[in-house]
């Protein structure tokens, strides 16, 4: 047989080991691994020249803004802007294009939106909203599941204006809307009236500096959420993700319902683990300006914890980048009328690659956990994607573990020229990205592939993910 490409002297993981290996590629899936290449006919090569060398990460949690709000990201410098962080896969919210996504009109409608400028690959979060509830839409739920969807999102506090939180009592009929497909439904999870309270009162005391944004959504906001959530997923039987958690109580409460034999999961973001409110929101305002807010370092410390023991599950971005000159400065916005949201695709592999495994707080089988096979597994899409099997696409994500570089917040293919890590020193950096078996990104050059090289993956199955907390 001659292979259509052949990933050479790729150091692929092995539980905590690693071994050096050469990946056979046939018709954009691994056809198997060889020690030695000699006899074997391949059409082209891409070298991995011994880097550390990851089944494609993917980040279940984007908002790419496209179509209908493209002045903040499209799906052309959203997706590249991931490749070049390492990613092969992104899952898209349902919340921010227009028509948000609650139907399969307005799925296919983005669908056809965006089709033809992605460089990697996606899949897409369903859409249910208070809205829908009140109206008796439970149709729209299994139609989005059967057409491929691999998740539900509500929003307990307001998003969009096309897009309706839901009530205490409408997100309990979302969940057992959702229950019946099967598939996880996530929930942004703060307090919606503890929130505005607390929002208004320290907007009423004059406070405009930054950490009042994180010190008006409380802890505790989370908190209650979380257990109202955990609460509801016991009575109905649905599969809880609470999205973007930012705390490490939060965490503690995920793992308390595991293992209780609840389906509930979670995922953080790298900046809960990086940043605290009172120094980031301090020097970068509005900038670091995110819902939920940042928190405190011992949250930092926490969360890291629940990613060693399981209780936070994997990782993701809340990738959700504003334009600077109208929704993050201008005339009339501060702290708390500014837009909350901050870019993050470029730079989650690097941070768990430097911060987690190469200092020793995520072991390798963990990484490859946190970065690729647990989302997949979570989201119907594995070992499709997340897995380096024979037979699984050929998505790959090569790693320079020695090299250091400092996070630029303009050098990026992200439409977004401002983050909240500007400045900090990394150790590991992704050097190659590889989708299907075709290099998509070369540190050396750039996005390599034309746009519209990205295809939309439906879930392949309903799967999930074990309920192991480790001691």
């Amino acid at each position: 047989m001659k292979y259509d490409v052949v990933i050479k002297n790729a150091r692929i993981p092995q539980g905590d080991e690693t071994v050096i290996t050469n990946i056979l590629v046939k018709d954009e899936r691994i056809a198997g691994f060889v020690t030695d290449l000699e006899g074997v006919a391949f059409d082209n090569a891409i070298d991995a020249e011994g880097n550390l060398t990851l089944p494609g990460c993917f980040d279940s949690h984007t908002h790419f803004m496209d179509p209908g709000f493209t002045h903040r990201e499209n799906f052309l410098t959203g997706t590249s802007s991931a490749a070049a962080g390492g990613l092969t896969m992104i899952m898209d919210m349902p919340c921010c294009s227009k028509p948000s996504v609650r139907g399969i009109d307005e799925l296919e409608s983005k669908l056809n939106g965006i089709k033809d400028k992605a460089v990697i690959d996606y899949a897409m979060w369903g859409g249910v909203t208070g809205e829908d509830i009140r109206a008796g839409k439970k149709e729209i739920v299994k139609a989005q599941a059967d057409y491929g969807v691999c998740a539900f999102k509500v929003y307990m506090t307001p998003s969009v204006p096309t897009y309706e939180r839901v009530t205490d009592p409408e997100m309990l009929e979302a969940f057992s809307w959702v229950a019946e497909t099967g598939l996880p439904v996530g929930i942004h999870a703060e307090n919606y009236a503890m929130c505005d309270y607390f929002v208004r009162k320290l907007q009423a005391e004059g406070r405009t500096d930054g950490p009042a944004w994180a010190e008006a959504r409380l802890e505790l906001a989370e908190k209650a959420a979380i257990q109202l959530g955990i609460s509801f997923a016991e009575e109905t039987g649905a599969r809880l993700h609470i999205v973007h958690m930012s705390t490490g109580i939060g965490a503690k409460l995920v793992g308390e319902a595991k293992k209780k034999g609840l389906s509930v999961t979670s995922e953080t973001c790298p900046h809960y683990l990086m940043l605290n409110y009172q120094e980031a929101m301090t020097e970068h305002m509005q900038y670091a300006k995110i819902a939920p807010p940042l928190r405190t370092k011992r949250d930092n410390d926490e969360l890291w914890e629940g990613l060693q023991n399981g209780s936070v599950d994997f990782m993701a971005t809340d990738h959700a980048p504003y334009e600077i000159e109208t929704e993050k400065e201008g005339e009339g916005l501060n702290i708390w009328t500014a837009f909350p949201g901050i870019p993050g695709v470029e730079t989650l592999v690097p941070i768990l690659v430097s911060e987690g495994y190469n200092k020793g707080r995520l072991s390798l089988s963990r990484l490859v956990e946190v970065l690729s096979s647990s989302p997949a597994k979570q989201y119907g899409l594995y070992p499709k994607k997340g897995a380096m099997h024979i037979g699984s696409d050929a998505d790959f994500t090569i790693i320079d573990l020695e090299r250091e570089w400092i996070i630029d917040q303009k050098k990026t293919y992200s439409m977004a020229k401002y983050n909240p890590l500007h400045g900090i020193k990394l150790k590991g950096k992704p050097v190659k990205t590889v989708v299907r078996g075709t290099l998509v990104y070369d540190d050396a050059i750039g996005i390599v592939v034309k746009e519209g090289y990205g295809q939309f993956v439906k879930r392949q199955r309903i799967s999930k993910l074990d309920k192991t907390i480790k001691y």
